[in-house]
């Protein structure tokens, strides 16, 4: 039988903005409340009833099908679409075309943390009769975003770059319904941007574009600072997920990780598996992915420590973003932005903001 419902998630992007993280692996795929953060957006479609879905796969595309498989693990049907190059958001929607068989196709961007009822968006798309339905939510500074003005039925009727001075305060949220015959009319073969081409192209010819505008959560988490600001409102229960059974509260402890005595964990700090935590540690809002150690009397606060890295003793560890495997020695003082690449050795006081050691 056809679905009357397909999604598409797109996971093609490189992710430089969380490098080094994303060398090793795509970002959809960084643990992020104890799953891949792709997990918690294929749980919340699964949670509205849809369960056949199109991944749209180009960066280090295997990854994807090495870990899910067929998705029967979490009750979907998955199929998979690489891009040779890189097309796209418009592109990358066209791409996958010939593996689309639902009339209706929910498409989202898979970086992308958000709190909607799928389900209200797709009701929002039938009622209106819409040949493609966005997802808006309203933000206190809509500057640093695409803004798109409705009309009083909800109509869409433009589409603004990054302004200074923004006529609402309604984005665009990455969040799409097409009617599949609208994704066959994007042109093929080439990089398409669906806000910069094809949405304007539809206006401007006088179709059909509705807007579905809610409050709900919402988080682009392409930043370090938004990814672990995202992980943490997950581990608070502040952003919605069904594949975390419930809020953990101020820190979550995976399976296999020892903290020590009198560490602090706080803010919706995550400790990998096999990650280990050394006595009096203090760690604020981390992130801490699996077999990375945290030794005695270190502070890390609003970080990302990667997969077996080390953060040494009496270290502090702000707003930073640690690789894979690297070894942050002993009173190091990283902050403001610091990126460390995989398998780096920085000896101990061997970078210090203070001048005492």
């Amino acid at each position: 039988m056809t679905p009357s419902v397909q999604a598409l998630v797109l996971v093609g992007g490189k992710g430089t903005r969380l490098r080094p993280l994303t060398l090793s692996a795509p970002k959809p795929m960084l643990p992020t409340a104890g799953a891949p953060f792709l997990t918690h957006l294929l749980s919340r479609i699964r949670e509205a009833g849809i369960t056949d879905v199109v991944l749209g796969t180009s960066y280090q595309a295997q990854v994807f099908a090495e870990h899910y498989g067929d998705g029967s693990s979490l009750g979907l049907n998955l199929t998979y679409i690489t891009e040779e190059q890189p097309l796209g958001t418009g592109g990358g929607i066209r791409n996958v075309y010939d593996a689309l068989t639902a009339d209706t196709v929910l498409v989202f961007n898979g970086d992308v943390l958000g709190g909607t009822d799928i389900r209200d968006v797709v009701q929002t798309h039938r009622e209106s009769a819409a040949e493609v339905t966005l997802h808006l939510v309203r933000v206190k500074d809509p500057r640093a975003f695409g803004c798109v003005p409705t009309d009083a039925s909800g109509r869409v009727t433009a589409f603004l770059e990054k302004t200074q001075d923004p006529p609402t305060n309604q984005i665009n949220a990455g969040t799409y319904v097409f009617n599949r015959s609208v994704i066959g009319e994007i042109p093929s073969g080439r990089p398409v941007s669906v806000e910069r081409e094809v949405f304007p192209s539809l206006l401007a010819q006088g179709r059909h574009i509705h807007a579905h505008v809610d409050d709900a959560y919402w988080r682009d988490m392409g930043t370090p600072e938004d990814f672990v600001r995202g992980s943490a409102d997950l581990v608070r229960g502040i952003a919605p997920s069904p594949a975390l059974d419930k809020a953990c509260g101020e820190s979550l402890v995976l399976d296999g990780a020892t903290v020590g005595r009198g560490a602090v964990l706080i803010g919706g700090t995550v400790v990998g598996r096999g990650a280990t935590i050394g006595a009096g540690a203090r760690l604020d809002g981390a992130v801490v992915f699996d077999g990375a150690s945290i030794d005695a009397g270190a502070v890390v606060e609003r970080s990302i420590v990667g997969f077996d890295a080390r953060v040494g003793e009496g270290a502090l560890v702000r707003d930073t973003v640690i690789g894979d495997r690297a070894s942050i020695g002993a009173r190091c003082e990283l902050l403001r932005g610091a990126r460390v690449w995989p398998e780096v050795t920085i000896p101990e006081n061997g970078i210090r903001f203070s001048t005492d050691v």
